[in-house]
Order: C-alpha cells, then sequence, then structure tokens
C-alpha cells in the first residue's frame, strides 16, 4: 500500500492546461484571470463580491485592517484553529480573547461566547472570529444575533468548509462565505483544501464599502481609481492613500482555481460518501468516536477521538497512514501563553486536543485506501 496523508491535492490534466495556457498569455499577475476567479467563487458562495489574495492568512489580516482593528480593540476566536485565525487580530495590535467550544463538534460554543460577553460591560469586544472547523458550519444566524446585541463585526473564518451550508430558523440554506450573516468570510486554497491552488486565499463579502477598501489594501493602499484619488496627472498616475501590502494572487494561481472550481461539488460529494462510510464503520465502536456530523458539513477533515491518540498515531504510521492533528489549542501556544494564556483555561478545548485525530479524507482516496483505513483503525483500538 502506497502511503496515505490525511489530506491530498487532486489535479488533473484540465488543470494542467489551464496554468499553461496561463504561462501562454500576456498576463501571470494581475491581469483577468483574477477577476474571473473572483467572479466565479461569488457565484459559488453566493457573495456579491470575492477578492482573490495571496493566502488565507493574508485574508484574514485583510478583513481586520479593512474593519479597522487597532490597539485596545478586543476580539472572540476559538482555541480549536490555526494560530492565523487569532493572529490576523494581533497583526493589528488587537487583543484576542478565546471561548471554550462544543466538545460534540469542536466549534466555538456560542453559549461560551455570551457568558464571555456578558462578563463584560457593552463596548469591550469589538468583534468575533466563529470557524467552520473541519467543514461543520457555525450557525452563523445565532452568532449574528450576539453581534448585534453587543456591537460586534463578524470574520467567518471559512478555510475549511467551501461549499458547506447549514439552515437557519427561516428553512433557508445559509451556505458558508455567503455574506448574508458575516460582515466578512475568507477561505484558503492551500493544497488540502477543498479548491487547491498550492498558495491563495480568497475574501467574499456582501458589503461594498469593504470590498473597496480590501482591494486598495490587497495593492500596497494604491489606487488608480480618478474618483478616489486628489489629483490626476495623466494615464500613468497612482496614489498610495494608505499603508497596504502586496497580497496579490498571480494569475496562474487564478487559473488552477477556476479549474478546481468547476468540479468542487463533485469533490464536495465524494467527500460527504467518504465520511458517511467512515460513520458507519465506527458507529458501534466505543473506542473511536467521530465528530457530530450535521448536513451540509462540507467535510475538509475527518476527525476522530480515541482514548490514546498517540498509541493510535504511531501505530498508524507504521501502515504508512500518516493522520495529523487539528488543532493544538491556540491559547496553550507559547507566544499566547506569554499574553497570559494559561493551559486550565479552556479545559473543553483541551480535552478534545488530547484525544482528537484526522484520518485520511480527500476526494481522491480509493474505497480500498479508506477500507485498509478502517480496518487498520479497528484492529489497533480493539488490541
Amino acid at each position: 500500500m502506497e502511503p496515505i496523508p490525511y489530506g491530498r491535492q487532486h489535479i488533473t490534466s484540465e488543470d494542467i492546461q489551464a496554468v499553461t495556457e496561463t504561462l501562454l498569455s500576456d498576463y501571470l499577475t494581475q491581469g483577468p484571470k483574477v477577476a474571473e476567479f473572483e467572479q466565479q467563487f461569488a457565484a459559488y458562495t453566493g457573495a456579491k463580491y470575492a477578492v482573490a489574495v495571496s493566502n488565507g492568512t493574508a485574508a484574514l489580516h485583510l478583513c481586520a485592517l479593512a474593519l479597522h482593528v487597532q490597539p485596545g480593540q478586543r476580539v472572540i476566536t476559538t482555541p480549536i484553529t490555526f494560530a492565523a485565525s487569532a493572529n490576523c487580530v494581533r497583526y493589528c495590535g488587537g487583543e484576542v480573547y478565546f471561548a471554550d467550544i462544543d466538545p460534540a463538534t469542536a466549534l466555538l460554543d456560542l453559549r461560551a461566547v455570551r457568558r464571555l460577553l456578558e462578563s463584560y460591560p457593552k463596548g469591550h469586544f469589538h468583534g468575533l472570529i466563529p470557524v467552520d472547523f473541519a467543514g461543520l458550519a457555525v450557525d452563523l444566524e445565532e452568532a449574528r444575533k450576539l453581534a448585534n446585541e453587543f456591537g460586534l463585526w463578524i470574520i467567518e473564518d471559512a478555510c475549511h468548509a467551501p461549499g458547506g451550508s447549514f439552515v437557519d430558523s427561516q428553512n433557508r440554506e445559509q451556505r458558508c462565505g455567503n455574506g448574508q450573516l458575516a460582515d466578512l468570510a475568507i477561505f484558503s486554497f492551500h493544497p488540502v483544501k477543498h479548491i487547491a491552488t498550492g498558495e491563495g486565499g480568497m475574501i467574499t463579502t456582501n458589503r461594498h464599502d469593504l470590498y473597496e477598501r480590501l482591494l486598495k489594501l490587497r495593492t500596497h493602499g494604491i489606487t488608480k481609481d480618478p474618483v478616489q484619488m486628489a489629483r490626476n496627472d495623466g494615464g500613468w498616475y497612482m496614489e498610495m492613500q494608505e499603508l497596504g501590502y502586496n497580497y496579490r494572487m498571480p494569475d496562474m494561481l487564478c487559473a488552477l482555481g477556476i479549474s478546481q472550481l468547476r468540479r468542487a461539488d463533485e469533490g464536495l460529494m465524494r467527500r460527504r460518501v467518504l465520511a458517511a462510510r467512515y460513520d458507519a464503520a465506527f458507529a458501534n465502536v466505543a473506542a473511536v468516536r467521530p465528530l457530530a456530523g450535521a448536513p451540509g458539513h462540507a467535510y475538509h477533515l475527518y476527525v476522530i477521538q480515541v482514548p490514546d491518540r498517540k498509541r493510535l498515531y504511531d501505530a498508524l504510521r507504521e501502515r504508512q497512514i500518516f493522520a495529523q492533528v487539528h488543532y493544538i489549542p491556540v491559547h496553550t501556544m507559547p507566544y499566547y501563553q506569554r499574553l497570559g494564556w494559561n493551559p486550565g483555561d479552556f479545559p473543553l478545548a483541551e480535552a478534545y486536543y488530547a484525544h482528537c485525530l484526522s484520518i485520511p479524507l480527500f476526494p481522491s482516496l480509493t474505497d480500498e485506501e479508506q477500507q485498509y483505513v478502517i480496518d487498520s483503525i479497528l484492529e489497533i483500538v480493539r488490541t
């Protein structure tokens, strides 16, 4: 059996052709493929606007900048996420607060968020960054109610959930990143994600003011729009109006993203089929507890919890099955401990971390490979 990673990109001949055609075109960056990818991704999520950027972390940073996060502002997020979900606030000098998770899903527990909000005077907090962890959508309807009550903005970290959704109280499907409930949403195109471009990211929003600001911040804070400029010396003229960044995504990666997007739903369906097979295999196994699923789950990850995670992790590696852990709680990282957070602050997140393991799940995983993973896990946990 060849090595089986927890995630893997799937590159087709159509993907290669799309990139090759762009390499042979007049534009490698700042060309037409960027706008094409943005338009198609906005349509896929149901949002009005999309802004392509260099990676998911850049997307988070730009969102924080666009929302004017600054020193002294306080933002709440989950400890079970990649560090960038919190770091984007620190990049702007803001303060990060954490709330514990729902142990059934590992999502940010909005009841814990409410308790945190109510423990401080109104106005103490400025924003909320929930994460659609593993592909399961956060209930943004409830998050929006909290945000409206306490005067918060929302950045939805949807890196795990393109194509994912939840059903709101009016029985309407709310697709991740559609801009209906969050001010901004971000996505990543890292190779293990649903849409792989190597590196790359996307921001979606329904707010035109934020869209315009993101476009400027993405490109050094520079504009060539005559309406926005203080003066116009000629066709060459441009103005740097604020401190921005070079967070652009090149055309060849956007071409790959467009090609990958065409089969995004196909990949999503395959992920759900594989997840259902795992569900069935572990349904009556007391030593293997998968995270709770739900309709609309995008299944970037399939996470199980086991009594002895390290033993299973090591034994799977001996069988060429390379599982992974998502995530080490952010508040336990040395950087955040220097800011005052300590182990024990969020016991549910830490208990989850002690037992979690992400097992292989990606569209090109074959039935035979998955059965080998299942058989291996069952054999190991039963011995």
